[in-house]
């Protein structure tokens, strides 16, 4: 296979299942776009996202039944959505690639990107310092001692939606305020609220001692906060189809997320680092894990071949900020070891365990920050979802 967003002509031709000639008719006709590579004149590369389009509605056509089947299983796009791209094993959001976006702008001017396409709105949308929660809220947090963060979001979401009718107001400025004040909620229940971002409050509630954690903690946010359509934000599309509020389209979003195929996978790779730091030797936990079948939790991503370039970013600015963390050495003893045995790159999922660590963050924190982050994308989703008004009802194939 070519560079990712490229292939050559014959590369082209066998993915498509023809013969150069016949690739060459589809150019001609504007099916596939080509340009001229490296190599001389008449050396030309192609794009890979046409070649896959154009196999795409080949096989609808011969098998629509089997292509509708399996684009539940990261298969063909079963929706349009104008705010992530994944390509050539890097994230956009927006047209915006993520890695400038986390050296330029906060959880805030993403959000304000995605749900209404202009960063520069953040301003307008979120306001100077945190409302933080309501007496009602506060009243019902103080009987939900010893929950984690996750079921905190997801105790308090209805109270704090019973008290904003606004919440019912599904045109795309309503759902913009709603989205702010939904993720000053979710910020303010870990922070008190207060003045300052997300990144801020988060960073009060959990690691007080470590000033420098917010822009860590915003960077984290940014990466997590949209990736298409994983089964959360299929289910928050789902339920924002059927006309129901910003605040249940995240409490869908969440309940998917903790699942130990999602989000949980975090936890997961929290105990492997557990196990390796109990063990004190990486290669022979991994050794074991690969014996037994048990996998490698935080490790290799259906849609990055090459690596999870959310991973690789937050991983070298968890060093960067925490150079002598114990945390950032285990990581990285653990990330060295797979990739000599097993050729697999880390995933963001490594990445926010090795935060977690690092920065002390309480049990489920890791899980909670991601969901923080995600909640951006769920509300852009929904957004989307809105403003089509279809209902998202798929057939089931009876097979009893």
């Amino acid at each position: 296979m070519g560079s990712g967003r490229y292939m050559t002509a014959g590369e082209a031709a066998a993915e498509l299942g023809v013969s150069l000639p016949t690739l060459y008719s589809y150019v001609s006709r504007g099916m596939v776009r080509s340009e001229a590579a490296e190599g001389g004149r008449r050396s030309r590369r192609y794009r890979a996202e046409d070649v896959r389009s154009l196999k795409e509605r080949k096989e609808r056509r011969r098998d629509p039944e089997g292509v509708a089947e399996g684009a539940l299983r990261w298969g063909a796009p079963v929706l349009e959505s104008g705010i992530t791209l994944v390509d050539g094993g890097r994230l956009f959001y927006r047209g915006r690639d993520v890695e400038e976006l986390v050296a330029e702008a906060g959880i805030e001017e993403v959000a304000a990107l995605i749900w209404t396409g202009e960063a520069g709105m953040a301003a307008e949308i979120f306001p100077g310092s945190l409302e933080g929660p309501s007496p009602r809220v506060r009243e019902t947090l103080g009987t939900l001692e010893g929950l984690p963060p996750m079921g905190l979001f997801q105790a308090l979401l209805p109270v704090a939606s019973a008290e904003d009718p606004v919440g019912y107001d599904l045109r795309p400025a309503g759902v913009v305020g709603t989205g702010a004040r939904v993720l000053g909620l979710m910020a303010g229940v870990v922070g008190g609220g207060g003045a300052g971002p997300t990144a801020e409050a988060l960073r009060r509630g959990w690691c007080p001692g470590e000033p420098g954690a917010a822009a860590l903690l915003d960077a984290a946010l940014i990466l997590c906060a949209d990736h298409e359509l994983p089964v959360s934000t299929f289910a928050a599309r789902c339920v924002a189809s059927s006309g129901a509020t910003p605040y249940a389209v995240v409490q869908a979003g969440l309940a998917a997320l903790g699942g130990t195929r999602h989000g949980g996978q975090v936890e997961l790779v929290e105990a492997f680092l557990d196990e390796v730091a109990a063990v004190g030797d990486a290669r022979k936990v991994i050794a074991g894990r690969l014996r037994r079948g048990d996998g490698l939790p935080g490790f290799g991503h259906p849609l990055y071949p090459d690596g999870d370039p959310r991973g690789e970013i937050l991983l070298r600015l968890t060093a960067e900020s925490l150079p002598g963390s114990s945390a950032v050495g285990l990581s990285g003893s653990v990330n060295e070891e797979v990739q000599n045995l097993t050729g697999e790159r880390p995933t963001v999922d490594l990445a926010l365990a090795t935060v977690a660590r690092a920065l002390g963050l309480p049990a489920g924190g890791s899980v909670a920050l991601f969901a923080v982050g995600r909640t951006v994308g769920w509300i852009g989703h929904a957004i989307e979802q809105y403003a089509s008004n279809n209902l998202i009802r798929p057939r089931a194939r009876y097979v009893g």
